[in-house]
């Protein structure tokens, strides 16, 4: 894929297909859970009243007509998704990047922002995609780009032109064209999947009779850290999602388990039940010997790195309840994070490291939870019973997780719970999906 702005030029790199995932969050160790067939195409289904919605007008392209994918309306449910966008319809109106829009038919309208363009195939198959973004309120040219791409390749366009809408009108970088991890199970086949962060243009990158579970993404996004049960065992591997090669990381005597990338991608934190119980440890990315954390009577699994790489969150029976605790790197004693509810499990910590999500057990059900760890206010934020799984979108406004609503499904929610979207397949069972960090391009 080629890219110009339309005041500039660049040249972003396409990333390849990433593996995908998934872990089902129990304290008890490490049996796979089930899963169902993955679907390669999800659809979207926007719920929820969210406040402070920004009105943006999202014209057809010029053109658009023409092309297997409808470009405005990815766009335009990226943006919705996010939870900070509303929609206005823009009827049959033509404008192209090139148009000098009326601004007063568009305040008429309530918009606040307008995004224009056209599509046009080339002569050698490929799609010339460009459009224009309007601040209507000021009547200001935010800016365009134009990308030049072959067909498969759309999708990513029109999540790259909501990254930029995103970010010229909040100041904030957007996550559309991220990608999600997550594994299946049908029949007795399990696949590794990655899709884009819609849940759209799943892709294949690994398959076993066995279980696959415990997806997490190296901070650069090129490589995957699981478990697989391929030799009957639980075993971490790292796989390298361009190449599709691999290595072993922990086999050890016993269970090796959830593996927890350093913000630095130096290390890891996984779980090994090598001297008994199942305990923390720390292991270079490249393999070698491990290192305990603490040591304690209890089941500590779970871990996950601060966004700074001084410490860890991790699940723990120690207090004879699951509970999340907090410890330093280096080791040493360990201080109790949540306390409301008996059964806390699944952390996950924004990558801005204000909040933490996880699962917690209420009158039996599972839901979905969030603590700001200044005020030390919880929420929750659904209200299913069967919640696994949360990991933060890399901007940390977003949080994607997996439940049961009619079927196995992925979810994303915003913080406040208000604006949720399914990512739903075809009756499939999917499980544990996994957020990647920024592409790089």
């Amino acid at each position: 894929m080629t890219l110009t702005s339309l005041s500039s030029v660049h040249s972003p790199v396409l990333s390849s297909s990433v593996v995908a995932t998934s872990r089902r969050s129990v304290l008890a160790l490490l049996a796979a859970a089930p899963a169902a067939p993955a679907l390669a195409q999800f659809r979207v289904e926007i719920s929820g009243v969210g406040l402070r919605q920004l009105p943006i007008a999202l014209p057809a392209l010029r053109g658009e007509g023409t092309a297997p994918q409808k470009i405005s309306q990815i766009i335009q449910a990226d943006l919705e998704r996010s939870g900070l966008f509303r929609g206005v319809p823009a009827g049959d109106v033509q404008l192209d990047e090139n148009s000098v829009p009326d601004m007063a038919q568009w305040r008429q309208r309530a918009a606040d922002a307008l995004s224009c363009g056209s599509l046009t195939k080339l002569a050698d198959g490929r799609y010339d995609v460009r459009f224009r973004l309007w601040d209507v309120v000021k009547a200001q040219d935010l800016g365009g780009q134009g990308f030049v791409v072959v067909q498969g390749d759309l999708r990513l366009v029109a999540h790259r032109i909501a990254d930029y809408i995103y970010e010229k009108l909040t100041g904030e970088r957007g996550v559309f064209s991220t990608r999600i991890a997550y594994v299946t199970k049908g029949g007795s086949r399990y696949v590794l999947w990655v899709a884009d962060a819609d849940g759209e243009n799943a892709q294949s990158a690994l398959a076993s009779a066995e279980p696959i579970i415990s997806p997490a993404w190296s901070p650069n996004g090129t490589q995957l850290a699981y478990v697989s049960f391929e030799s009957r065992k639980p075993v971490v591997y790292v796989h390298d999602v361009a190449s599709g090669q691999r290595r072993i990381v922990a086999n050890f005597r016993g269970s090796n388990s959830a593996p927890a990338w350093s913000p630095d991608g130096s290390q890891l934190a996984v779980t090994l039940s090598r001297d008994g119980l199942s305990q923390l440890y720390l292991i270079d990315a490249q393999g070698g010997q491990p290192r305990r954390l603490m040591q304690n009577s209890g089941i500590d699994t779970e871990a996950t790195f601060a966004p700074d790489g001084q410490s860890l969150y991790f699940v723990s029976d120690r207090g004879g309840s699951p509970q999340i605790y907090k410890v330093g790197v280096g080791g040493g004693n360990a201080q109790r994070v949540t306390f409301s509810g008996n059964y806390n499990i699944s952390p996950s910590i924004s990558p801005d490291g204000k909040t933490l999500a996880y699962i917690s057990r209420v009158g039996g059900a599972f839901k979905l939870h969030v603590l700001d760890l200044d005020s030390g206010t919880v929420t929750a934020l659904t209200d299913t019973s069967d919640d696994e799984s949360p990991s933060f979108a890399p901007n940390s406004r977003l949080l994607v997780y997996a439940t049961r609503q009619g079927g196995e499904a992925l979810m994303t929610t915003t913080l406040d719970g208000k604006i949720k979207a399914r990512l739903a397949g075809k009756g499939g069972d999917i499980r544990e999906p996994a957020w990647g960090p920024y592409q790089k391009y």
